[in-house]
Order: C-alpha cells, then structure tokens, then sequence
C-alpha cells in the first residue's frame, strides 16, 4: 500500500505505522476512521494557533481543512492540532502581558513535542497572532522536517467619518479621552467600529511584519500571507501550501536549506523597507539561533541601516496590510528590493524554486502610493533602526518610520519608573515634562518577567499630544503599533544590573536614530561607582509556574531571548531519527 513517491523507511512516522510490533498504534488509527492506505502515507501535522481569544486566531480552524485538502491532494495524511497563543492586543497594559514573549517559547515547544510524539513527518504551520508566528517558524526550523508556513490574514479596516481606523486608534483614543479631546460617546463608537472582521492587526504592526518575513525567508508560499483573513480567496493558498510540503517530502527539502544567512538579511531588509515592527529584532535572531547561526540583534540593525524605508503603511505611514495586498503584496516589494541589489536571489524557497525564480514569475511593479519606487524610497534609510552606546552596550532598538530626521535626534533628563504601571499612572496624571526621556525598567525578558510591550503608555502620550516632545526608553518592548522616539530591547536589562538599572532621575540621556547613539552623560567612572552600590534585581512577585521558569531560563534581548542552547548544541535532529 505504499506511495512509491515516498519512501517511509526514512521518515519519522514509520516508528508508528509499519511493522507487527506497531499493530496497536494501528488500531488507534483505525478507531478514528483514518484507512489502511492512509496509514502507510507520510503523516503531515496541521498545527493551528485556532482559538476564540481574539479576531487574528478565530478564522485558522477554517482555514485549516484547505490546508488539509492539500495535503490529501499531495498524497499525505494530515493531522490537525492546536497550540496556545497569547494575543498582545487583549494582553496589553496588565499583567496579562508578561505572558506573551513566553508564549513564543510555548507554542515552539509545545508544536515540537507534538510533532515528536506523534512521529510526523512534515509541518504545515498556520498562525495569526504576534507572537505565533516567529513560534511556529522556530518550531519549523528546530525540527527541520519538511515545512510550510501560512498566515491566517489580517484583518480589514474599520471606518469612522470617512478615514480608515484599526485597534491603533482606539489606543491612541484612550490619550485622547483622559486628555479631555475625545467623549465618552466618542470612543464608544470608535471602539465599536475599529475591528470589523476576523484576522490580525492591519497595520505594519509584529503580526504583519512577520508574516512578510515569512514570505521573505523563504517558508511561506509568495503572496501567501497577504489576503486579508475573512477572504475565503486564503483557501486557494492553504490548499497550495498543503501540495507544497508533500513536494518537499519527495524532495527531502528542510527548513534550515531554507532558512540561511542570506534568507535571514532578505529577512531583515523586508522589515526595514516597510517600516515594520522593532519585535522582529528580537524574533529573526530567535529563528537563527535554532538553525544555529550567528545573527544578533547588531547583525539584524546592520541592515536595517543601509536599507531604504519605502512601504507607506501604518503605524509611521497611512496604509493597512488589505492595501499593500490589493497593489501586488510581498513579492512587488521583494521585486524593488531586488532592483536595488538588496536581495540575495539563491536562496531556497518553500515552492522548491529560488527566491529569484519565484520572483521572475511575478506580474506587476510598484503602484508608487503604497509601494514607492526603491529609487524614490520615503526615506533613504530603514524605517527601523539600532543604537548602541554606554546606555545599551548590548544594543536598543527604535522604530523611526514616518518621523522627520529632526525628530531622529532628542536629548533630555531622564525621568525613571521602576515598572511599566508607574509610567502609566505619571503619563495619565500628567506628571511628566516636555523634552524627558521617560525610563522604564524592570521590564526586560528576565526582570518582568516576560519584556511587556508599552502600547498603553506610548498611545496615552500620543493621544496627549506628546508623542513627539517626549522621549522613551525601556529593557521591555514596544508593540509594532508605537510611534514616537520610543526605544526598546534595551541591554543588558536592569535586573542583570545594565546601565539602565543606574539610571537616576535628571541624568541627560542623548538618542541619535542618525547615528546610531544611546548613552547617558555620565563618565566610566561614575557608572561604575553606582554598580558597585547597585541594591540588586527589584523583586516580583513570579515564585512558582511558567514565568518563574521562563525568568531563569531566558537569554538577553540581544541573541533573541532564547531558552535552549539551540542548534549548535543539538547532536539529535528530529528528522534523522
């Protein structure tokens, strides 16, 4: 009964369906309708983020049985299965919050563990929320079965007196109100209207971002993640990324052929040139580090750099993911990049065709609105950008797309917070100045734990009217949703004693987009009479459970907040057992 395409004495699922030894395994198979024919196929796992936590997640259970359809079609038998996942939307502004970076590393771990369980022998990967995403493509990668990644979509924009509005507003819209501009009316109706369909955040927020990533390395089938989520058009994509994986099972393609050096800067450069989200600093070298190859935070910054920012969408620009769709997607922006020379062209894709040929296929050039021509970019440089300094000597990161090169320089007092709450009662209450660099601590992957996003405060001062006249910096994150001179991922964090820990109020903080620069005007000498009286890590309240775990285990923000040695460790890969 065997597929001659196929050859299962080299696959992972022959330890559960061949041989007398593995009649029992077969009768669980049987109990659920699954064929004799079926049995002796490749077993392709269908791994979901699917739940009814939020709009980005609640469509991929659907979306899922095309993928299934397509695996069918290739000759396999598929599995579903589902994972967690934390929505940084819903998680955002509380506690809820420290839970969603760990949610990364849960959802690899957990899709690894089913995998191995399970002995399947390929991986079709849907996910919709932020931090699904960079999970499901680290999970890929770590087992280095045949893969495919697919997004679920983002979601449509909403309208309010003639303007599209997404969830980005109504945050903003919370400035807005405390500050007096906005009514209780108001809001209600905004916050009614914002989000009218199923799929993720339409701006180039960490969603969208990394779903052009996914296309860009390589893992997902071009112009895959670029339908918004209620399209039920998405199936023809599920249905192709199911044929897909069979393809690489006969052809004995794996994910880290795939995903290299050179897919990981292609990687980098689609992040810059859209304005995308600063969480893709800390994801890309997350997936690296499970392909086992060198490339940090200062690696992904380097092409941030020299790559020029010309993709016109929010939150630095005007557009949502729906627009960059309907004008070509990803691969008209790969096109541009490639006119520039900023595209490594051999690299391998999921379609089992390089990325040049793929695109070689692809109709159509930039429309010049949402899609600028690379030779008249918005901005020469990326629309994110790295800093280092006697600040952050592990590194920081900032978002910069859609702010003038004026406001790409500030320099200020800081004004410190010990946690993500006290900057947000100072902000709501006003207490702070024009021209502070505001400072949150405390709040990287270890000391929060979880390195919390800042979107309530970083909206609350843009609905104030501040977001330009002040300054923010922080060891935690910010959403892809922030704008404004705010900077993150600063290392190493307060509670491993960085010099963000030494921070006192009225230090003169000096941050330079342009040139690169996070540093605080104080001499060798006096830091390092403050670390000598430095009180040690602020104590949280995490004792026991997941984030107790996940604190002493996690790595800097710089190498990806990592939990595992990685692949440089490994001396048994899933896929040659």
């Amino acid at each position: 009964m065997t597929n001659l395409r196929f050859d299962k004495s080299k696959l992972p699922s022959r330890h559960v369906t061949e041989g007398p030894s593995r009649a029992p395994h077969r009768s669980y198979f049987y109990a659920m309708g699954i064929t004799e024919e079926e049995i002796h196929q490749p077993w392709v796992g269908v791994a979901t983020c699917w739940n009814e936590a939020a709009p980005c997640n609640i469509s991929l259970n659907r979306q899922a049985q095309s993928v299934k359809g397509g695996v069918k079609k290739g000759g396999g038998t598929p599995r579903e299965f589902t994972t967690i996942t934390v929505t940084d939307g819903i998680a955002m502004g509380h506690e809820g919050m420290r839970s969603s970076l760990a949610s990364r590393e849960a959802i690899a771990d957990s899709v690894e563990l089913t995998m191995r369980g399970h002995c399947y022998d390929a991986l079709v990967g849907l996910a919709g929320c932020d931090k699904s995403l960079p999970g499901m493509m680290m999970a890929m990668v770590r087992l280095n079965t045949p893969s495919v990644f697919i997004y679920g979509g983002s979601i449509l924009p909403g309208r309010l007196n003639g303007k599209d509005v997404t969830v980005q507003d109504v945050f903003e819209a919370v400035g807005q109100h405390q500050a007096g501009n906005m009514t209780d009316a108001e809001l209600e109706i905004l916050e009614r209207v914002a989000c009218p369909s199923a799929g993720a955040c339409g701006g180039q927020f960490t969603a969208n971002t990394m779903a052009c990533v996914s296309e860009a390395i390589g893992l997902a089938l071009l112009n895959s993640s670029g339908a918004p989520a209620p399209y039920e058009s998405r199936d023809q994509y599920g249905e192709a990324s199911g044929v897909a994986v069979m393809k690489l099972i006969e052809r004995n393609i794996r994910p880290r052929d795939i995903v290299t050096r050179k897919s990981l800067e292609n990687a980098a450069r689609i992040v810059a040139c859209t304005g995308g989200s600063t969480n893709a600093g800390l994801h890309l070298p997350a997936i690296a580090h499970e392909a086992g190859i060198d490339f940090d935070l200062f690696d992904v910054c380097e092409i941030f750099r020299d790559t020029p920012y010309f993709v016109d969408l929010k939150p630095g620009g005007r557009f949502v993911a729906k627009d960059m769709y309907e004008v070509g997607g990803v691969p008209i922006v790969m096109k541009e990049l490639r006119k520039a020379g900023l595209l490594h062209e051999d690299c391998m894709t999921v379609s089992g065709r390089s990325m040049g040929e793929e695109l070689d296929l692809i109709q159509g050039e930039a429309d010049g609105r949402v899609i600028h021509p690379v030779s008249t970019p918005i901005t020469k440089t990326g629309g994110v950008v790295g800093l280092k300094g006697n600040l952050a000597p592990e590194g920081a990161i900032v978002k910069v797309a859609g702010m003038t090169q004026e406001e790409q320089v500030f320099i200020g007092p800081a004004r410190v917070f010990e946690c993500e709450e006290d900057a947000f009662e100072a902000v709501k209450a006003r207490q702070y100045e024009q021209g502070e660099v505001l400072v949150i601590r405390n709040e990287g992957p270890s000391g929060g734990p979880g390195m919390r996003e800042m979107l309530s405060t970083t909206a609350a001062l843009s609905g104030q009217g501040m977001g330009k006249k002040v300054a923010l910096i922080t060891d935690g994150r910010f959403s892809g949703a922030t704008r404004g001179f705010c900077v993150g991922h600063v290392g190493p964090e307060a509670a491993h004693c960085g010099p963000i820990a030494l921070l006192q109020n009225g230090d003169v903080i000096t941050l330079n987009a342009i040139t690169g620069e996070l540093s605080v005007a104080l001499s060798d000498e006096e830091l390092a009479d403050r670390k000598a009286n430095w009180k040690g890590p602020r104590q949280t309240e995490y004792d026991s459970g997941a984030l107790w775990k996940y604190s002493r285990l996690v790595g800097g923000a710089r190498l990806g907040a990592v939990t595992h040695p990685g692949a440089r460790e490994e001396r048994h890969v899933y896929m040659d057992q």
